[in-house]
């Protein structure tokens, strides 16, 4: 006579590894966690709700009534103010003459350093790649002073700009952007080829190709999601950029649309409505490039992670 053992609901789930719940909805835990993350979004969306309340809004009603009040009246009158007073089709060029270069020239030469310590072995390899990591350590603030006279300095040929100078250029932008983003990306990329097999670019050099056409046509095209991910995170990333063109451009008509925003306000009188609307109309670009490479923004955020 065998005798059955009536096994409990509870424990049968907690052996197969399923939470435990408390009635038919979902676990304590699966609720406060999510109560949690819910908290954190509004608080990330109440500055930007609040701009967006703000630039909708006259200068006239919130200086009467406060800025903490109903609105009498809503309109776009600052985003056309802002639109067409501090020129801002001018300076959204400037950012794209500076971010799309500054981006490509990135990748080029992270992918070709990254390439040269991941598929050689030699004595520095490792040193080599701390070196260009332990730049992106030091915050821009400490490298300004070096830097711009190292910009005094530097001269420029006669058909990249007319001070021939790189102070005060969009080169020199664009090379401080390449100098400054390349430890990260080279950092990220050396760890995603070495799980490249070393295999094929083994077999590549057996059948006589060199390693210029092993780095071009093998390896960077393997490297597509890290170049996605890289691309969408550094233009961001450049686009946003204030602190070196507000340091290193003389010029208020060469300056990025970030740093142009400072147009908007005058010596004596400030408009923080028209300053709102101003912002959130420098942030679209940036909303646009994350919702169209949104996949790639979130593999961005761990890739390069695991050590092949």
């Amino acid at each position: 006579m065998t005798a059955t053992v009536e096994q409990h609901p509870s424990r049968t789930r907690a052996e197969h590894g399923q939470p435990l719940r408390d009635g038919p909805g979902r676990p304590p835990r699966a609720i406060g966690r999510h109560l949690m993350l819910g908290g954190l979004a509004l608080l990330w969306l109440v500055p930007l709700l609040w701009a967006v309340y703000t630039s909708l809004r006259s200068y006239e009603d919130t200086a009467s009534n406060g800025y903490f009040s109903l609105p009498r009246s809503f309109g776009p009158d600052n985003f056309t103010a802002a639109w067409t007073q501090s020129g801002m089709p001018h300076f959204f060029w400037n950012s794209v003459l500076i971010t799309v270069p500054a981006v490509l020239g990135t990748l080029l030469f992270s992918a070709a350093v990254a390439f040269f310590v991941s598929r050689f072995g030699f004595r520095f390899n490792l040193a080599l790649l701390m070196l260009f990591t332990a730049g992106n350590l030091l915050p821009a603030q400490v490298l300004i002073t070096p830097l711009y006279r190292l910009y005094l300095l530097i001269p420029l040929p006669w058909w990249m700009s007319d001070s021939l100078l790189v102070y005060d250029s969009f080169w020199g932008i664009i090379a401080i952007h390449i100098a400054y983003q390349c430890g990260f990306c080279t950092f990220v990329l050396s760890n995603y080829m070495k799980t490249i097999p070393k295999e094929i670019t083994e077999a590549a050099q057996v059948d006589g190709a060199p390693v210029w056409r092993q780095f071009f046509q093998i390896v960077l095209p393997l490297c597509r999601p890290a170049f996605a991910a890289l691309a969408t995170l550094e233009s961001i990333w450049i686009y946003n950029d204030f602190f070196w063109p507000l340091i290193l451009v003389h010029t208020g008509d060469k300056r990025p649309i970030t740093s142009a925003l400072a147009n908007l306000q005058g010596a004596y009188f400030t408009n923080p409505n028209l300053i709102a609307a101003g912002a959130l109309m420098t942030a679209i670009p940036t909303l646009l490039v994350y919702f169209a490479l949104q996949r790639q923004f979130i593999s961005g955020l761990t890739i390069g992670s695991s050590k092949g």
